[in-house]
C-alpha cells in the first residue's frame, strides 16, 4: 500500500463499503474474523452490490456472498494478474483516470528486463546474495542509489526494510519522462501489458483451480462496476500478508484498483482489515524494529553519519515526504525536549541504530545461539502464535531471563514445565536456566487511552474500573520501569540518551498511573508557546515544534481530545467526521483528490465526494490535498515538498504525485507482482522456470528444516484459519467455559474426497506431519474444502484453526498448529509464510515421546 499509494493504511473507512457497487473479499474470512465491520458488506449487498469471496475454504463469509471461488492457497497473484490482463487486453481501464493519476505513461530505464525476458527474474538479481540491485527499475533519467553492502555486513535493504522508505519514492523524480499515448514499449502501461500477457483464464484454472467461467463472471462484475459511475472495493487480511510474496499480493490489487479508477473514491479503495484493537496503532507508533513513529525509517549504524546525511539518504524531496526534516526534528524534540538543540543535531545521535535484521525470527535464532540473553513478551504468545513453534520454545529455553506481561499464564510463560519438548525429552525442566518473570496486565476495561483500528481511526477508551491486585496497564509498566532505570543511571555520556528523555507525565490515582491524555498530547505535538498543534502542516524543521508522531498531529487540536468524540450518527453526516479521529488530519478516504477529474469536477454525480468549487476543495470529507491548490496549479522550477506537485497529483505522499502501477524503488523483490509458488509447494511454477520468490528470506538451520520442493512425501496443501469463538492463540478465549464449549477441540477441515482417500473419519483423529513437527487434530469432514485439479493432478487442501495450545490454564487444550509452518519470510516486511505450505496427513493419533521424533525424522530422511 505504501509503495503503491504513499501510505500503509486502509484507504477508506469500513462504513464506506456500503457505497460499493461490487466487493471482492480475498485473503480474508471477514464475516468470521471481523463480524462487526462485515455489516457494511451486507448493507452494500442489500443495496444491490455484487459480492465475491475468494478463499481456499467455503466459510461463514462465503455463505453470505453472491459467488464463492475456491482457490489454492498461495496463488492469488495468478488470479489478480489475469484480472489485470483482462482489463488491459480488453481496453477496460478508466483511461482518463489512468493517464492523469498513475505512472502508466512514465518511461522506465532502457536497461530494465522483465520476468518475461529472464524466466521469472527481474534485471539486477544477484544469485550469490539472493538480492536485487533495483537501479535498472528506475524511471528514465533517474539514478537511484545502489544498495551496496554496508560496513558491518549485510545490506541496508535487509537491515532497514526497503518498505520503510519506499513510500517516499526514493530515486523517483517528480517529473519523469512520459509518453501520454501509452504506446512507447518502455512506458509502464506497455510493460504492464507484456508482464501479465500470460496470466490467462486457462492459467488461473491450471494454478488456482478456478474454472474459466467463474473467472469471467468475476472479471465482468469487477469491470462493469468500475469507472465514472460505479466503484469496486477490495478487502484483504492476513490471508494475503502471511506469504513469502505477501507484499506483492497487495501490490497486485493496487494495480487493478488504479487501472479501474477505484482509488480515492467512495465505495472503492482497498480495505486492509487489521486485527483486534490497535494492531494499526502498533505500526503507526511502531513495535517494528526498522521504523520510528509515523513510518520514519530507523537510521543505520554504518550508513548514516548524522541528521543531514540521514535525511539526504532517505528519500526524495518532492511530495509531502519532502517535509521529513520537520517530522524527524519534531519527533526528536518530543523525546529529548530542551536537550535537543540545533547545535547537537537535535540528539539524532541518541537514536538506536540498525546493524542488520533485528526482526522477530532473527531474534529467536539469536536466543538459540545465546546472543540474545533477555526477552520481553507483551501481549503476545510466540510459543503458540509464531511459525515453527518448536524453534520459539527452544529459544525461550536458552534465555537468561524472560518477562511475560499478559492477562493469564500463556504458553510462553509456562513453556519450561509443559512444552511439548518436555514430553519428547528435548527439553528438561531442571536444565532450563531461563528465569521467568510473569507480570499480570490490566485488561482493556481497566485502563484508559486510545486504540487505532482498521480504518486508521483513533478512539478513546475510558477506564471502567481499576485493575485488581498487581495487574497494571502497559503504560504504567513502561513508565515506572523507565523511572526506575533512570534512578539507577549516572551522569556518564552513555547514560544521557535515557536521562535526558522527557519522562515527566502527570500521575493519577492510588496506583500512580501516568496520564494517557498527557501522552496523547505529546504525540499530537506542541508549538513553542506550548499550544497543541492543530495540523501536521504546523510542524517546523527548526526545533520550534515537538510531535511524537507526525501522522497523529491534530488529534489534540485546540486542546480537545478528538479521539474521544462520539457524536451520534443522527447528528452528523454519513462520513461521521466527529466520531473519533482518523490519521492523517481526520481524513476518512485517502487520496480523495482522485474522486474528481483533473479539472476538479466530480467524475459523476453518483460518486461525488471531494471536488473544486472554484476557490477551494470541498466535500463531506477532509480533502487529501491542499485546500487552496487549484487544479491548474503547476509547480515552479526548483519547487520541493508539496509545492513540487501539480494541482492534478492526488497521491501526495509519492514523489511524483501518482499512484504507482510500477514501483521503481522501495521493494526488495521486484517492481511488479509476479507469481511464485510458495516455498513449499506440491506443483511446479507453470509460468516461469523460477519456482519461488528468488528474494525470499530463508533460515537454513537445523531448527528450521524445510520440506523438499515438490516432494511426494508432503502431497497436501495446508493453510491456517481463525474462528469467531476464539481469539488468536486462545489465551483470552480457551479459559472461558462458554467459548470453549462452542469450539472445544482443535480440528482440521478436509474434503470428503480427501477423507475417503486417506481413511479419515469425521470426529476421529488425524496426524499432520511436516519436516518441523507432527500434531494431532480432530477431523472435520465437510464439503466446504474442495479438491482442486491443477496441472493434471488433484491437489487436496487442509484448513486448520490455530487457536489451541497445550497450557493447562485453558479449559480446552490442543496441539499447536503453528508448529507445522517453517520460517520463510517475505523479503520486504519479514512476515512468515504461514498461510501456504505442504504436509502429509495420516489417520489416527500421533506418537508420543521419542516415537514422535522418530516419525518426523523418517519424513525428513525420506
Amino acid at each position: 500500500m505504501g509503495t503503491s499509494f504513499g501510505r500503509g493504511g486502509a484507504t477508506q473507512y469500513q462504513q464506506d463499503l456500503a457505497n460499493a457497487d461490487c466487493i471482492v473479499i480475498q485473503g480474508s474470512n471477514m464475516a468470521e474474523c471481523h463480524p462487526v465491520g462485515y455489516q457494511w458488506v451486507m448493507e452494500a449487498r442489500a443495496r444491490g452490490a455484487k459480492v465475491f469471496h475468494v478463499d481456499p475454504r467455503f466459510s461463514r463469509t462465503s455463505a453470505t456472498v453472491d459467488r464463492y471461488l475456491a482457490i489454492r492457497a498461495g496463488t492469488d497473484i495468478v488470479l489478480l494478474g489475469a484480472l489485470i490482463n483482462y482489463v488491459l487486453s480488453n481496453g477496460l481501464d478508466f483511461r482518463e483516470y489512468v493517464l492523469a493519476y498513475t505512472n502508466a505513461a512514465t518511461l522506465v530505464n532502457r536497461d530494465f528486463r522483465d520476468t518475461e525476458d529472464l524466466d521469472g527474474l527481474f534485471s539486477g538479481f544477484d544469485e550469490e546474495t539472493g538480492r536485487y540491485d533495483p537501479s535498472t527499475w528506475a524511471y528514465e533519467g533517474d539514478v537511484p542509489e545502489e544498495e551496496e553492502p554496508v560496513e558491518g555486513g549485510g545490506h541496508h535493504a535487509e537491515a532497514a526494510g526497503s518498505d520503510s522508505y519506499g513510500a517516499r519514492g526514493a530515486g523517483a523524480s517528480a517529473s519523469p519522462p512520459s509518453d501520454p499515448t501509452l504506446t512507447d514499449p518502455r512506458c509502464v502501461y506497455q510493460i504492464l501489458k507484456r508482464h501479465y500477457s500470460r496470466y490467462t483464464p486457462e492459467m488461473v484454472e491450471e494454478l488456482c483451480g478456478i474454472p474459466p467461467e467463474r473467472f469471467h463472471e468475476l472479471a465482468e462484475a469487477v469491470t462493469a462496476n468500475s469507472g465514472r459511475e460505479r466503484t469496486t472495493a477490495w478487502v484483504y487480511s492476513v490471508g494475503w500478508t502471511q506469504h513469502s510474496v505477501g507484499v506483492q499480493y497487495i501490490r497486485a490489487a493496487a494495480i487493478l484498483q488504479l487501472l479501474l479508477g477505484n482509488m480515492g473514491r467512495p465505495g472503492g479503495g482497498i480495505m486492509a482489515l487489521r486485527g483486534h484493537a490497535s494492531i494499526q496503532g502498533s505500526t503507526d507508533i511502531p513495535t517494528l524494529f526498522n521504523l520510528l513513529p509515523g513510518y520514519i525509517a530507523m537510521p543505520h549504524a554504518h550508513r548514516h553519519d548524522g541528521l543531514d546525511h540521514y535525511l539526504e539518504q532517505e528519500g526524495a524531496d518532492t511530495g509531502w515526504w519532502g517535509n521529513r526534516r520537520a517530522y524527524v526534528v519534531s519527533l526528536l524534540k518530543a523525546w529529548w525536549g530542551d536537550a535537543a538543540t540545533e547545535d547537537n543535531d537535535y540528539r539524532f545521535d541518541y537514536l538506536p541504530r540498525l546493524t542488520g535484521d533485528h526482526g522477530h525470527y532473527a531474534t529467536v535464532m539469536g536466543q538459540i545461539d545465546g546472543t540474545v540473553k533477555g526477552y520481553f513478551v507483551v501481549g503476545e504468545n510466540p510459543a503458540v502464535g509464531s511459525a515453527n513453534g518448536k524453534a520459539q520454545r527452544l529459544g525461550l529455553a536458552n534465555l537468561d531471563w524472560l518477562v511475560v506481561r499478559d492477562l493469564m499464564l500463556v504458553e510462553t510463560a509456562t513453556f519450561w514445565k509443559d512444552a511439548p519438548e518436555i514430553e519428547t525429552g528435548e527439553l528438561r525442566t531442571g536444565e532450563i536456566g531461563t528465569e521467568v518473570f510473569f507480570l499480570p496486565a490490566a485488561s482493556h476495561v481497566e485502563k484508559e487511552g486510545t486504540f487505532t483500528n482498521t480504518q486508521r481511526l483513533l478512539q478513546w477508551r475510558e477506564k471502567a474500573l481499576d485493575p485488581p491486585d498487581d495487574c497494571r496497564s502497559d503504560l504504567w509498566f513502561y513508565y515506572h520501569l523507565g523511572k526506575r532505570i533512570r534512578r539507577r543511571l549516572g551522569d556518564d555520556d552513555i547514560d544521557r540518551p535515557v536521562t535526558e528523555l522527557t519522562w515527566d507525565y502527570p500521575e493519577i490515582g492510588a496506583q500512580h498511573d501516568p496520564s494517557a491524555e498527557a501522552v496523547l498530547r505529546e504525540i499530537n505535538g506542541t508549538a513553542a508557546d506550548g499550544r497543541p498543534l492543530a495540523s501536521l502542516r504546523e510542524l517546523k524543521p527548526d526545533g520550534s515544534t515537538s510531535c511524537g508522531c507526525w501522522i497523529y498531529c491534530g488529534v489534540f487540536a485546540d486542546g480537545v481530545n478528538m479521539a474521544a468524540r462520539r457524536t451520534p450518527h443522527t447528528e452528523q453526516g454519513p462520513v461521521a467526521l466527529e466520531w473519533g479521529w482518523a490519521w492523517p488530519a481526520n481524513r476518512r478516504i485517502l487520496y480523495n483528490r482522485a474522486s474528481a477529474d483533473p479539472q476538479g469536477r466530480p467524475w459523476s454525480e453518483r460518486k461525488k465526494y471531494v471536488y473544486w468549487d472554484g476557490t477551494k476543495w470541498t466535500g463531506p470529507d477532509v480533502p487529501d490535498f491542499e485546500e487552496d491548490k487549484a487544479p491548474d496549479y503547476r509547480p515552479p522550477e526548483g519547487a520541493r515538498a508539496q509545492d513540487a506537485l501539480a494541482g492534478t497529483d492526488p497521491f501526495i505522499m509519492q514523489s511524483d504525485g501518482r499512484g504507482w502501477l510500477f514501483v521503481p524503488s522501495g521493494l526488495s523483490d521486484g517492481p511488479l507482482p509476479t507469481h511464485y509458488e510458495p516455498h513449499e509447494s506440491p506443483v511446479p511454477n507453470a509460468l516461469y522456470g523460477q519456482q519461488a520468490n528468488p528474494a525470499r528470506r530463508t533460515i537454513d538451520r537445523p531448527e528450521n528444516p524445510y520440506n523438499p520442493a515438490l516432494s511426494p512425501r508432503f502431497p497436501y496443501v495446508y493453510t491456517t484459519s481463525r474462528l469467531t469463538e476464539h481469539h488468536t492463540t486462545g489465551a483470552m478465549s480457551r479459559p472461558l467455559p462458554y467459548l470453549a464449549e462452542l469450539q472445544p477441540e482443535a480440528f482440521c477441515e478436509v474434503s470428503r474426497e480427501m477423507a475417503e482417500e486417506i481413511g479419515l473419519e469425521n470426529g476421529d483423529w488425524a496426524t499432520i506431519v511436516t519436516a518441523r513437527a507432527a500434531i494431532e487434530l480432530r477431523v472435520l469432514v465437510t464439503g466446504r474444502v474442495r479438491p482442486l485439479r491443477l496441472s493434471g493432478k488433484v491437489v487436496h487442501q487442509i484448513v486448520m484453526p490455530y487457536h489451541w495450545g497445550y497450557s493447562s490454564g485453558g479449559v480446552v487444550t490442543g496441539d499447536v498448529v503453528n508448529d507445522l509452518p517453517s520460517i520463510v519470510l517475505d523479503p520486504n516486511v519479514y512476515i512468515q509464510e504461514s498461510k501456504a505450505g505442504t504436509c502429509d496427513v495420516l489417520p489416527g493419533r500421533r506418537p508420543r515421546g521419542r516415537a514422535l521424533l522418530d516419525l518426523i525424522e523418517r519424513y525428513r530422511d525420506g
